[in-house]
């Protein structure tokens, strides 16, 4: 099933899905009779998570013919919150829970560097974690600073609540101090509007930046993002894409079995293709 037709469902199945149902033990996607499996799971949250949850939940219903999972694209905040109201199964957040966020559970499936992407015709390729404190809060505002043209810097962030913001805020100790030109509600509208302006700079998603034309992620201190440095931990600039669940309730047979899955070593493959990390287990 293709992702756009899990998104398109997304709206209905918040409106029906809960976090209720009894838990029963459900074998992992893929191993033994899988026959019983039926019925709805709904996601709400991240939209940086949109490649690794479609790449999961595509696997899952290919193996799971009864089984819809369907994907609502709000932001990390809304993914909790829907989590903690129980208007959906599995929240989706790309960062860690707060902790005012009571009575749920974070469950880590991929962890993902936050590229600091400029346009491609900027000319500047690497930038110490320092420099970019200072462009993002206002103190750097011009490019031949940095080794660039001379040109006015234009930051370009993401909305209060997004998960992306939340990590590279937190990273780069800009919280509630970031000057930005423009603030984008998804992961593409901050990569469109970057490479469509000479001077700008933003953040996203390393899952979303790869192969994307008319930017550059640059390097951070020297160290580029890439899997390897990510999971090694010298690429800074980087949060987990996690599963959140109500710690209060149980969830549907089929949802568990969805969770069981996509913490498996069987999920590796698929998360590594949609341009994450897969967490040691």
């Amino acid at each position: 099933m293709a992702l756009a037709a899990v998104a398109a469902s997304a709206a209905l199945a918040c409106c029906l899905a809960s976090c209720g149902g009894e838990k029963q033990d459900a074998a992992p996607a893929g191993n033994g009779d899988q026959s019983a499996l039926s019925g709805t799971i709904s996601t709400n949250g991240s939209t940086s998570m949109e490649k690794v949850i479609g790449s999961l939940s595509e696997a899952f219903m290919d193996q799971n013919k009864d089984v819809t999972i369907t994907y609502d694209a709000t932001g990390s905040g809304t993914g909790i919150e829907c989590a903690k109201n129980g208007s959906c199964d599995v929240g989706l957040a790309s960062r860690n829970l707060k902790d005012e966020e009571t009575g749920l559970k974070s469950i880590t499936v991929a962890l993902d560097g936050i590229a600091v992407i400029v346009n491609a015709e900027s000319g500047v390729t690497d930038l110490t974690l320092d420099q970019i404190t200072q462009i993002f809060t206002g103190k750097i505002k011009n490019w031949k600073e940095v080794g660039g043209a001379d040109l006015a810097i234009s930051c370009i962030g993401r909305e209060n609540g997004s998960g992306t913001r939340d990590g590279f805020e937190s990273v780069t100790g800009t919280e509630d101090a970031c000057v930005l030109e423009q603030e984008l509600t998804s992961t593409g509208a901050v990569i469109t509007a970057v490479a469509s302006s000479k001077n700008a700079i933003g953040y996203a998603s390393f899952s979303s930046v790869e192969g994307q034309e008319g930017i550059t992620a640059v390097k951070v201190d020297g160290v580029e993002c890439s899997e390897d440095t990510i999971l090694d931990g010298s690429y800074s600039i980087q949060r987990p894409f996690n599963f959140v669940i109500n710690s209060d309730a149980q969830l549907s047979e089929q949802a568990q079995a969805f969770v069981d899955f996509a913490t498996s070593a069987d999920a590796d493959d698929l998360i590594r293709q949609a341009g994450a990390v897969p967490p040691v287990k």
